[in-house]
């Protein structure tokens, strides 16, 4: 599955997110969604992190081996953002 892909499944099931998906190991395989959004906002992180994987089990379960998965309110992306982005 194309990153492009993964990022677009990851829009189209939270509209407002803004997603960046990453592919650190350059394989194909292992790859790395952050995920943004006021969605968020009270929610665990179990929760968010299930709302992401939801949409993507099926598309994931025949193409990448791992995906690490971020997500972030927008006050913690402001705060967090530098870490993951250069």
């Amino acid at each position: 599955m194309e990153l492009d892909e993964i990022k677009q499944v990851i829009q189209l099931s939270i509209p407002d997110a803004e997603v960046y998906v990453l592919d650190p190991m350059n394989d194909g395989q292992h790859l790395q969604a952050i995920v943004i959004s006021s969605t968020f906002e009270g929610m665990s992180l179990i929760k968010q992190h299930q709302m992401v994987m939801r949409p993507l089990k099926e598309a994931l379960a025949s193409a990448v081996h791992a995906l690490g998965l971020k997500t972030f309110t927008p006050e913690k992306w402001k705060e967090s953002k530098a870490q993951f982005l250069s």
